[in-house]
C-alpha cells in the first residue's frame, strides 16, 4: 500500500485506535485543527484503506470467551491448498485469526471459546478439513497484554519510515 501519511495522520490514527467513539470536536481540540480538517483527513484515511473499519473493541471475557487457543496446522501441499484450507479455517465458529506461515507449520489459527467442549469441537472442525494432516494446540493461561493498538506499539523509527 502506497499512502502518504504525515505526523498529524499518525496522531489521528493513534487517538482513533485508543477510542473509536472520538468525535470530530474532541479530535479537533486535542490536535489543534479545525473539525473540517479532521473530517477531511479521516475521510482520506478511510478512502485509502488505512482505516478499514471503525468498531467497538469488545472484551472477550465479558462474553465468557476466556479460553484463547493457538493452533498450529500442517497440511498436504497440493495445488491451491493454502487458499482452500485457509478459507475453510476462517469459516469455523470461534476462529478469530488465521495466518498462512512459512516453515514447519502451514497455518497458525487463533481462536476463542467458552469451554473445553467448544475447544474440542473447534479442533475437530479443523481436523475435518480436507488436506489437514496434523494440528497442535496450546491454550493461554493468562493474557498479559491485550488490545490491537498498532500505532502505540510502533517505535519512533517505524513511525518515521511511514511518514517519510
Amino acid at each position: 500500500m502506497d499512502v502518504d501519511l504525515d505526523e498529524t495522520d499518525i496522531e489521528i490514527l493513534k487517538r482513533l485506535e485508543k477510542s473509536d467513539d472520538k468525535n470530530l470536536e474532541e479530535l479537533s481540540d486535542e490536535l489543534g485543527l479545525s473539525k473540517s480538517a479532521i473530517h477531511y483527513r479521516v475521510t482520506n484515511l478511510k478512502q485509502s484503506d488505512v482505516i478499514t473499519t471503525i468498531s467497538a473493541d469488545v472484551d472477550p471475557h465479558a462474553l465468557d470467551l476466556s479460553m484463547l487457543l493457538f493452533t498450529e496446522v500442517t497440511v498436504s501441499h497440493e495445488s491451491g491448498y493454502a487458499e482452500d484450507v485457509g478459507e475453510s479455517l476462517t469459516e469455523i465458529d470461534g476462529v478469530n485469526h488465521v495466518y498462512y506461515m512459512m516453515g514447519d507449520v502451514d497455518f497458525i489459527v487463533i481462536s476463542r471459546v467458552q469451554n473445553h467442549d467448544q475447544m474440542h469441537a473447534l479442533i475437530d472442525d479443523i481436523v475435518e478439513i480436507d488436506g489437514v494432516n496434523e494440528t497442535s494446540s496450546r491454550f493461554v493461561i493468562q493474557e498479559l497484554e491485550t488490545g490491537g493498538q498498532l500505532i502505540d506499539n510502533m517505535s519512533d523509527e517505524m513511525v518515521d519510515q511511514v511518514v517519510e
